[in-house]
């Protein structure tokens, strides 16, 4: 029988300080998420200063509290694999110094993160039986992207936004008919009270491309509520949710076509809206099986990103302790 092995994910890229241990890659023993929303929503988004040492305060004792929950030590641990990019430099500097101490003081392997693999890794989580190869569709404050998941480690970024990312897009929206930060869950709650019976613009590329632009959409929604400030805001929300939803499936089903893979998971901050995750799942009815991690593993988690660690580590990837953070990284 093989050996289980634990790894240990630490996350702070940008407002969530969380530390979990995960056994082969899929199993979750504990998973800590010390939020920092309640600080920021006083400054309408995230103040990277304010993230950065609100990590260091926290790091250590959601540290201590994973390893009690997982009811395991240091010495059981097999591997410690922290976010390295993309992110918040600030932020993501805490949790990678945090772990490549942890990695020099206990002799253990240091394996790196690439976030965005991490949220595509919430769904082995969620879904024991799925192996790629598989279309995921990214969507989260800092990424919109469709990848072709070719197997663990491996993956094909087929289309990106050109602009803002649709978590952005959610929360700029959400600003200006002043809901507030988070933006994403406030829309969604406030577009269910409304019509999507307002006529909003698309943008098409004219190339053979699955990009995606998101900024006209945004520009459109803050023109109308400039000039008509009694607009009926759930009304808007409402129509802005179906337009990025219709501009993500269209892509969605180009990649499909392009790629014969009939197989789709969600990823990202974004997947756990409720309007977006019923409209993907009615692709369920023209054949294509569609996967979305539970709501827990969409927003920012540790348990990602050990399971995505667990991959990188079997398959043989080591980092040392010049590991640095890379606010940009590319999957």
């Amino acid at each position: 029988m093989e050996k289980d092995i634990l790894t240990m994910g630490i996350e702070s890229s940008c407002d969530e300080t969380s530390v979990a241990i995960v056994k082969n890659g899929r199993e979750i023993l504990s998973n800590v998420i010390d939020t920092q929303i309640p600080i920021h929503e006083k400054y309408g988004g995230v103040v990277p200063e304010i993230a950065s040492r609100n990590h260091i305060e926290a790091i250590s004792r959601v540290t201590k509290k994973a390893l009690e929950e997982a009811n395991i030590s240091f010495e059981q641990i097999d591997a410690i694999t922290p976010t390295y990019g993309p992110g918040l430099v600030g932020a993501l500097l805490v949790g990678l110094s945090y772990a490549k101490a942890l990695s020099f003081a206990t002799n253990k392997p240091l394996v790196g993160v690439n976030h965005i693999q991490g949220h595509i890794a919430a769904n082995y989580i969620t879904y024991k039986e799925l192996e790629p190869p598989f279309i995921c569709v990214m969507m989260s404050g800092g990424n919109t992207q469709i990848v072709h998941v070719k197997n663990y480690t491996e993956f094909e970024v087929l289309g990106k936004t050109r602009d803002d990312a649709i978590g952005e897009a959610f929360d700029k929206v959400a600003r200006v008919v002043g809901l507030g930060y988070p933006g994403g869950p406030k829309v969604d709650k406030l577009a269910k009270e409304g019509q999507a019976n307002i006529e909003l613009p698309k943008t098409h590329f004219d190339e053979d491309t699955l990009d995606f632009s998101f900024s006209g959409i945004k520009t459109a929604v803050i023109n109308l509520h400039h000039k008509n400030p009694d607009i009926n805001k759930a009304d808007l929300c409402a129509s802005f949710e179906k337009n990025v939803t219709e501009t993500l499936m269209e892509n969605v089903k180009k990649a499909i076509e392009k790629t014969g893979i009939k197989k789709i998971t969600l990823a990202g901050g974004v997947s756990a809206n409720s309007y977006i995750r019923n409209e993907f799942l009615k692709l369920e009815q023209e054949g294509i099986k569609v996967y979305m991690p539970d709501l827990k593993l969409c927003t920012d988690n540790a348990a990602m990103i050990a399971s995505a660690g667990y991959y990188n580590f079997v398959s043989g990837k080591r980092d040392d302790l010049n590991l640095n953070a890379v606010p940009n990284l590319k999957l």
